[in-house]
């Protein structure tokens, strides 16, 4: 029976991710600064990310520790590289975003919640059952090292890149502002340029069916967001926008 769902939710991921990347390109998921003044239907921002967010932790837990008896090393390492990953990224990010007043759509909520709890299943699964993460040779192998080192890169491109932004309202102004620093002086999306890296890292790493997926969901939903927000900087900004700024990809895009 697992193994039915774990195969239907590899299908939904992969329909999923080419929805995504298409409808990205036609409509722009209204929150932040794409939220519409006066939508109905929305949360606050700091309970949509908790929400949406969450079924990383137990979804991927859950599955993790029950369909397998055995963990092997390298699997147990992934695992617990996971659960901190989503302690920053679905607690301690959002509670520390300087949001007052912000909203959320329930159908972004929706969208993410489900997304994410059969993202954390799937994953689980590979890595509780992938025959190379059983064994600790597989720390050894140069897909894992070159996983661990890209993966790094990611999470520090994105962890500096949020705190970037979160320090522009670090005086209380609760608007948008030109970011400086960071990975921001190639790109305007520099935290979703990390995102891609880091999920790019993971999916060497664990070396999964579902990782290869996540990171191609990853692009296919931050892409296209990308390119928003890149149009939308120098639309707000004319003039003070930096004009060799690309939008997610330094130098090219």
């Amino acid at each position: 029976m697992l193994t039915e769902l774990y195969h239907a939710a590899i299908v939904f991921l992969v329909v999923l991710a080419a929805v995504t990347f298409i409808s990205g390109f036609w409509f722009t998921n209204p929150y932040g600064r794409f939220a519409k003044p006066g939508e109905r239907f929305t949360a606050p921002a700091k309970v949509g990310w908790l929400i949406f967010e969450c079924p990383q932790w137990w979804a991927f837990t859950i599955t993790f520790w029950t369909v397998a008896h055995h963990h092997g090393v390298p699997a147990l390492v992934l695992y617990v590289l996971w659960q901190c990953h989503y302690l920053y990224r679905g607690l301690i990010y959002p509670l520390s975003r300087r949001d007052s007043g912000k909203r959320f759509p329930y159908s972004g909520i929706a969208f993410g919640f489900i997304f994410n709890a059969v993202n954390g299943f799937a994953n689980g699964y590979a890595v509780a059952f992938a025959a190379h993460l059983q064994s600790a040779a597989w720390f050894t192998d140069p897909r894992f090292i070159l996983g661990v080192l890209v993966a790094l890169t990611g999470w520090i491109v994105n962890f500096q890149a949020d705190r970037i932004l979160i320090n522009l309202r670090a005086d209380g102004f609760d608007g948008y502002r030109i970011p400086y620093g960071g990975a921001f002086r190639w790109v305007s999306a520099a935290n979703y340029f990390g995102e891609i890296i880091l999920w790019a890292g993971w999916a060497l790493m664990a070396w999964t069916l579902p990782g290869l997926i996540f990171v191609l969901f990853s692009i296919a939903n931050l892409l296209p967001r990308a390119l928003a927000i890149h149009r939308w900087y120098r639309e707000t900004f004319p003039g003070e926008y930096p004009r060799e700024r690309k939008a997610i990809v330094p130098g090219l895009l």
